[in-house]
């Protein structure tokens, strides 16, 4: 089919608009071949050959794949003698549905000649072989020898598999094609396959160029709402700038040239400030503050040295002590509160002597 041209395409370019309607309608065809060209009848016979050259290759594949795929076995049960009924009453027979199509399990009751099952195998390569493959006195020797010269006297059941290969196929055709239809109906629908084929690719190429149709339609939608979408925004733009331009730009402007004096501000801050230190701290004071955090280090360390030895010494008096240490603390405790007592009990006897020496 003729590819769709946006409706916006045909809008904004009228003569590329007057063309495609002039080709579209006067010259091509829906499927793009010409209308009216002077060869127009030797292309009608080159496609009525060519129409003539499929249909003859589409016989011979289906042929040879009837050959392929034929079922040897059910020529066999065809041959295969009707087994004895088990009863013959009078009255009239019965009707039962008939068994279902199924390949026999057992072996067939006739077997089939070889001759059979080598042309089977042999005549689909030749069908489909051409004639430069095989030399004509290969051709005219294998003909005159079996199993090839034995073609006529099995000419009939190779037609009869052939037969029940297509009609078993054609009917797996017909049951996709109606599902609907009940398994006993559906050998009469095989004749109006090839009208049903036809129907649905008719329909398959009107529902692709109805989509694509469908997908242009809504590929021009999606521009126009896109395009009123962006003319929307203009104008929010537009009115928002009309009410609020002006006053943003300015509040905008003065806070940058606020945030910049602050920038300028605190670096002339943080200069003043290594210039004051610049002149407080002289070389001589920062060698001088240097030793004395020396010093302070070092004294520290002794601090911390000195501490470390009244530590041990007070562990040897029990202070501290992880073993036993709590009641040699508590003696010693209680001897230096009655070392106390006694201290003060001595000095209450000497004042009271010297009351009594002066008295």
């Amino acid at each position: 089919m003729l590819p769709p041209v946006d409706d916006a395409v045909l809008q904004n370019n009228p003569d590329f608009a007057s063309l495609y309607a002039k080709l579209t309608t006067s010259v091509l065809n829906p499927d793009g071949s010409s209308k009216s060209l002077p060869t127009a009848k030797e292309e009608g016979l080159i496609t009525e050959a060519l129409n003539e050259y499929r249909l003859k290759a589409a016989k011979q594949h289906l042929i040879v794949d009837a050959l392929r795929n034929a079922d040897p076995q059910a020529l066999a049960a065809k041959q295969a003698p009707p087994p004895p009924s088990l009863s013959r009453r009078a009255g009239p027979p019965t009707r039962q549905p008939p068994p279902p199509q199924q390949a026999p399990a057992t072996s067939p009751a006739v077997d089939l000649p070889p001759a059979l099952l080598d042309l089977l195998r042999l005549i689909p390569p030749l069908l489909e072989a051409s004639a430069d493959d095989i030399p004509a006195e290969e051709a005219a020797v294998l003909l005159s020898h079996p199993p090839l010269s034995d073609f006529p006297s099995h000419l009939g059941s190779l037609a009869t598999l052939v037969s029940t290969t297509l009609h078993r196929a054609a009917v797996q055709l017909a049951r996709a094609a109606n599902p609907s239809n009940g398994s006993s109906y559906v050998h009469r629908s095989v004749p109006t396959l090839p009208a049903h084929a036809s129907a649905l690719a008719a329909s398959a190429a009107a529902r692709r160029a109805d989509l694509s149709r469908a997908r242009l339609a809504a590929a021009t939608q999606l521009v126009s709402l896109l395009r009123e979408q962006a003319d929307v925004l203009a104008q929010l733009l537009r009115a928002l700038e009309a009410k609020h331009g002006a006053v943003a730009r300015s509040l905008e402007l003065r806070a940058t040239e606020s945030a910049l004096t602050a920038q300028r501000q605190q670096a002339e801050a943080d200069a003043a400030l290594w210039q004051a230190r610049r002149h407080i701290y002289t070389p001589e004071a920062v060698r001088a503050l240097a030793n004395y955090t020396s010093h302070l280090r070092d004294a520290k360390g002794r601090l911390a040295e000195a501490v470390n030895a009244l530590q041990a010494e007070l562990g040897v008096y029990g202070v501290g002590a992880a073993d036993g240490g709590n009641n040699k603390e508590q003696v010693l405790r209680d001897l230096a509160r009655v070392y106390r007592d006694m201290d003060r009990q001595v000095g209450e006897v000497q004042e009271d002597l010297k009351r009594l020496g002066r008295a």
